[in-house]
């Protein structure tokens, strides 16, 4: 089985074509099917951040803007994906935000697979290829299990019904500014980013203000 790192952003890529056909086609598996998606991809982007892009800016100076464009459109797909779960599965919000996050997500995937994957493999070889697909994987493999816990946890909440009020703590801190020297919930996520904190994009305000004080 490959293990170069462009056949593993490749595969991940159709994995994440396949569940946008299954959320169009099949409404009634969609609350599974958008934290399957959500725990992909988010993985995936941070792996490819963490471990790929800064490669990448060193190997293939010209292709800095486009690894540059790279991160812009994970952070506008992680933007779309927190719409997507907020919605109501079977409301046309959900399916005008799933289509947003398509084209979204298409088009970074169009742009990755033709200029920027192109440009490392010249860059370097196939052994260095075959490293960064083992550091791809191990960063990926390890944000997909930061993200499953949580998630496992919650699920006997969401069968009582109380699903709104963790959503509500969770987006309301981030419109608030950073007066009076408290920080936002961006600011803490870029902290915990910097730490490399695996889990770090479903966290709460809260949850991101303890882990990072826990590392600090």
């Amino acid at each position: 089985m490959p293990t170069d790192v462009i056949t593993l952003i490749t595969s991940d890529h159709r994995k994440i074509e396949a569940l946008f056909e299954r959320l169009q086609s099949k409404r009634d598996s969609r609350e599974a099917d958008v934290a399957e998606l959500a725990a992909l991809l988010t993985s995936h982007a941070r792996a490819e951040e963490d471990r790929v892009y800064p490669v990448i800016r060193e190997a293939a100076p010209a292709e800095k803007g486009e690894v540059h464009h790279g991160f812009e459109e994970h952070k506008e797909a992680e933007i779309l994906l927190n719409k997507l779960k907020a919605a109501k599965p079977d409301s046309p919000d959900f399916d005008r935000v799933l289509m947003q996050l398509v084209e979204s997500v298409t088009h970074h995937v169009e742009e990755e697979e033709n200029e920027i994957l192109p440009a490392l493999a010249e860059a370097v070889g196939t052994k260095r290829l075959q490293e960064l697909g083992r550091a791809f994987k191990e960063r990926r493999d390890q944000e997909m299990l930061a993200l499953s816990v949580p998630a496992q946890k919650a699920a006997p909440a969401r069968k009582a019904g109380r699903p709104a009020p963790a959503r509500k703590a969770a987006r309301v801190p981030a419109q608030k500014s950073s007066a009076e020297g408290e920080l936002t919930k961006e600011e803490l996520y870029e902290k915990a980013k910097a730490m490399d904190l695996p889990g770090r994009s479903r966290m709460t305000k809260t949850e991101l203000e303890a882990a990072v004080s826990k590392r600090s």
